[in-house]
């Protein structure tokens, strides 16, 4: 009998270069498979990523998501979005350095602030929908994207990127760059190189420079206004500027850039709104609940469940990851050591048949009168790693849903649902949720 204390769950003998074939061309069914197979807890061996522990027992991710900040960091997995986001980005940061990093990003996010971008995020949406063809097939997930760049950027910088030539450019930039990494002919490169060749490619190194160069000429422009006296504004540049570390050290130049780079490179608020709107339009019924709920505005009780119920069945984003700083041991007896990557998998835990009856069933109602549970419900994470943009994230979809409907009437292209399909960071309609407006 082998020692269950040192040793990984089973996983797929298959060569590592093969499970990263799979993970990146088909990870959803591979992932469901896997599960069938090896239970609750499995070890993936991929040539590009490493060795990962996937779980989805609620009691594993209980475990994860409530270790001790000590316990539980960065994951060196997570190292392949560095080129991206910047290797001082928060989501890639250890303890203690992380939750100071979360302390300065979080005010804008809650309370009293976070209210008042109610009305610029339907405003973003109305002047969108303003640009939507009548009568013809479109698609509405650059649609969502365009609309949540918009707003983000609003919170980001306080001005308009439409009224301001400057902020334009940090806009066309943020375009450029995620066109680059969505295009198919890279997404089959990934598929084959991995992540990390990303590293190493000159025409990434230039759309993500034309970023960071737009994005510190801003951070400079706004430093050099705050030197001189001019009082900041409520918008997240500025509170950045004025915010330090425990010891009084402002933040770098380099850290404002990675950060802001980070808010603005938003995807899963995008993809879940265009999801939301593929699966609505393929349940008419479901729509006029909602449409109904819309119209009379007396409460958002449906709206939230069917928030809820598509970050369940479509989550942007499959796992979350972390690097153990310290062993754990699982609910199946093994004793995971340090360093090891665990992977609290959403979608296979969204999917428990056990806890969500049909699961592959669109079903808002099942949110209705009940809280998600915190361990069986994580399309945002948890613990101190939790999405900390999630209640604006949650109150923007809101908005642009209500917006959306109350704006123009829209439907579905063909009866036939949309597949996952896979884009650079998230998991997207594979038609990208074509709609029509009537």
């Amino acid at each position: 009998m082998h020692d269950r204390s040192t040793s990984l769950p089973p996983g797929p003998p298959m060569p590592a270069a093969l499970q990263a074939w799979r993970w990146t061309r088909e990870p959803l069914p591979f992932l469901g498979r896997c599960r069938h197979r090896y239970g609750d807890a499995f070890t993936l061996r991929m040539s590009h990523a490493g060795t990962w522990v996937v779980l989805s027992d609620p009691a594993d991710v209980k475990r994860v998501f409530t270790a001790a900040p000590d316990a539980m960091g960065a994951s060196t997995a997570s190292a392949v979005i560095e080129p991206l986001l910047g290797r001082r980005s928060v989501m890639l940061l250890d303890e203690p350095e992380h939750l100071t990093r979360r302390r300065i990003i979080l005010p804008p996010f809650h309370g009293q602030r976070m209210a008042g971008y109610a009305d610029m995020t339907a405003m973003v949406a109305r002047r969108e929908v303003q640009r939507w063809p009548v009568g013809e097939p479109f698609e509405l997930w650059p649609r969502m994207q365009s609309i949540t760049l918009d707003v983000i950027m609003n919170v980001v910088f306080g001005e308009d990127a439409e009224t301001n030539p400057r902020l334009g450019r940090v806009r066309e930039a943020l375009v450029a760059m995620t066109e680059w990494l969505n295009d198919p002919r890279r997404l089959a490169v990934l598929a084959v190189l991995g992540p990390r060749w990303i590293r190493g490619h000159r025409g990434f190194a230039r759309t993500r420079g034309a970023v960071a160069d737009a994005v510190m000429d801003e951070v400079r422009l706004r430093r050099g206004a705050a030197a001189h006296g001019v009082p900041g504004g409520n918008d997240m540049i500025s509170l950045l500027l004025e915010g330090s570390y425990e010891d009084g050290r402002p933040l770098s130049d380099q850290d404002l850039a990675d950060e802001l780079i980070t808010l603005l490179s938003d995807g899963p608020t995008s993809t879940t709104l265009a999801w939301a709107f593929e699966r609505l339009l393929r349940h008419p019924d479901k729509l006029e609940l909602l449409r109904d709920e819309v119209r009379a505005g007396e409460d958002d009780t449906y709206m939230e469940a069917v928030i809820r119920e598509t970050l369940r069945l479509c989550p942007p984003v499959p796992v979350v990851v972390r690097r153990l700083l310290a062993p754990l041991e699982l609910e199946s007896g093994h004793r995971l050591p340090t360093g090891t990557t665990v992977a609290p998998c959403v979608s296979l835990i969204h999917h428990r048949e056990d806890v969500y009856p049909e699961p592959d069933a669109f079903r808002p109602e099942r949110f209705l009168g009940t809280t998600p549970g915190t361990y069986t419900w994580i399309p945002f994470g948890g613990g101190v790693r939790r999405c900390l943009a999630a209640s604006f994230a949650n109150q923007e979809m809101k908005q642009v849903l209500s917006t959306v409907l109350r704006t123009v009437d829209l439907r579905a292209v063909g009866s036939a649902s949309e597949r996952v399909a896979r884009s650079s960071i998230a998991f997207v309609p594979d038609r990208r949720a074509l709609a029509l407006v009537a």
